[in-house]
């Protein structure tokens, strides 16, 4: 971004409060602002969530940065998730990646 003013916005597409409340603080800490709609510049999406690979697709073709998230053992979501477009971690290494990513933009 061209100024430090500008607000940089996070999308969260988490249905666990749990691990929506965790995201939307390293977004914040990280001087980001959390939303839960798009545009944004960076996008965390819940791999568990019925829509995850449509959101995916979207959120790819309009230029966001994806880091989607899920089950370890989902290996093969996590796979089709890179497939189409984005970073993709197991849920324990979810924050630490996203943290990576907001200090990298």
């Amino acid at each position: 971004m061209s100024s430090e003013s500008a607000e940089r916005r996070a999308a969260v597409f988490a249905a666990d409060l749990f691990f929506r409340a965790k995201l939307e603080g390293v977004i914040r800490a990280a001087g980001w602002t959390p939303v839960r709609t798009a545009p944004a510049e960076v996008a965390v999406v819940d791999l568990g969530r019925p829509d995850a690979a449509v959101r995916v697709v979207e959120l790819v073709a309009d230029g966001t940065r994806v880091l989607a998230f899920g089950s370890h053992v989902g290996a093969d979501d996590l796979r089709r998730a890179r497939d189409l477009g984005a970073s993709a971690v197991p849920n324990s290494q979810v924050e630490r990646a996203l943290a990576a990513i907001l200090e990298s933009q």
